[in-house]
């Protein structure tokens, strides 16, 4: 038996079974590359969900984490640290706030959002206590955790879970007339969670003014416009934000026009360069200033650890240019595979935003085609997924050169050329 089938095996007995991996073990990952238990080496195209836009195991992210791992890690939140200020400083600098709440997943950074959310409708906006709903879009994925899943449409993901978190709307992703009519037609209205690209749902991409309607509907109507940036944030869609529109610089800049300044800010993922789970929420101070003492907390939220890495993991995305270079090789990318399909029934189309990609397999969203692919381009070096059945989502590490994007196209298509054979 092959150390990697033993592997396999091991986690398949001890166990839980909440995930179905493409079936490789790795056990070491260096920039754009990962290697399993034997030896052989694959890109990456998926990045861990986008949390390691960095590149696997970056030296600087490293550094850092050593050396603050050998003085201090954790001290929880009933004393202050000499991290968590410096942390909070930078962050509110880079991305353009008043004020930060640190925690550790980007599920937790969505439910802090609807706690404050909820907290800053009651008592700055005049919604009665336990009244507010919140709108969000079909298809949406901002995590697992059981007031998530209550406005979830997978079924998967809610079936046998409930009973389910009330007080959420759900409209139709890219429909500013639906939301519009949500928002006139419905009472007690606390804000809007959307994401900017949803990325689990296949990497759809709304129409380019529907983030700015979404904002100018949710501010005429005095109601919160929350952006959950944990996957689409920090450089991958080829700005440091997608909500940043066409602006490829590395911090927030008011004087460009296609930013549009969400009221809360959702932040996880790459945040540490997939070194350590830290998340963010970001907002000014009429919104964050009703979070007082023991309203909300966490053992390890704004830890030493976290802090200092993820200073570090935004210091790399801003002097290495990674949005430049997503947006750079995202454009090759597209063009190179639309060239592609063209000669091929198996993909019907491509889309997507920097290096956030994926192609849309030509097959029934219950049919195994998809997976399939990917089994094959991981026997010809290549690490990607499916989602929603019959989509493969495409997102290597920022740090990766045009050279080894194209050697990726290059496997890309092989691949698929073969596979219709």
């Amino acid at each position: 038996m092959t150390k990697s089938q033993e592997a396999i095996d091991l986690e398949d007995k001890h166990g839980a079974h909440n995930y179905h991996p493409l079936p490789v073990v790795l056990s070491k990952g260096e920039g754009v590359f990962l290697w399993d238990v034997e030896g052989k080496k694959y890109y990456d195209f998926l990045s861990a969900y986008s949390a390691v836009n960095q590149g696997h195991c970056h030296p600087r992210i490293l550094e850092t984490i050593k050396e603050q791992a050998s003085t201090l890690t954790l001290t929880s939140r009933a004393f202050y640290n000499d991290v968590l200020g410096p942390f909070e400083k930078y962050m509110t600098e880079y991305f353009g706030f008043d004020k930060v709440l640190a925690m550790n997943t980007g599920a937790e950074a969505v439910e802090t959002a609807i706690k404050i959310a909820r907290k800053w409708a009651y008592e700055k906006n005049g919604i009665m206590e336990n009244s507010g709903k919140i709108i969000v879009a079909e298809q949406n994925f901002h995590g697992r955790t059981t007031t998530v899943i209550s406005f979830s449409s997978d079924d998967t993901a809610k079936k046998n879970f409930g009973p389910f978190t009330p007080g959420f709307i759900k409209v139709p992703y890219n429909d500013t007339e639906a939301l519009k009519n949500a928002l006139e037609g419905e009472d007690n209205i606390v804000g809007f969670l959307v994401e900017p690209i949803q990325g689990e749902a296949g990497v759809y991409r709304p129409d380019n003014d529907y983030m700015r309607k979404c904002q100018e509907l949710c501010k005429e109507h005095n109601v919160l416009f929350m952006a959950d940036e944990i996957q689409t944030g920090i450089a991958r869609t080829g700005s440091l934000l997608a909500v940043c529109g066409d602006c490829t610089c590395q911090g927030h800049c008011e004087k460009q026009s296609s930013y549009v300044e969400p009221d809360i800010l959702i932040l996880g993922k790459a945040l540490s360069g997939g070194f350590y789970p830290v998340s963010a929420v970001l907002a000014n101070d009429h919104i964050m200033e009703v979070i007082t003492p023991g309203t909300h907390g966490s053992t390890f939220g704004g830890n030493p650890l976290g802090a200092r890495v993820a200073v570090t993991a935004l210091d790399v995305i801003k002097d290495e240019n990674l949005a430049q270079n997503a947006r750079k090789l995202g454009e090759l990318f597209r063009e190179r595979l639309n060239k592609f399909i063209e000669t091929t029934d198996l993909v019907k189309l491509v889309r997507g935003k920097g290096l956030l990609n994926a192609i849309v397999i030509n097959d029934s969203e219950d049919s195994s085609t998809a997976w399939d692919l990917c089994v094959a381009l991981k026997e010809n070096g290549l690490l990607a997924k499916p989602t929603h059945g019959n989509i493969i989502r495409f997102a290597p590490p920022l740090v990766m050169t045009e050279e080894q994007l194209h050697d990726c196209c290059d496997i890309i298509e092989k691949t698929i050329a073969e596979f219709q054979k």
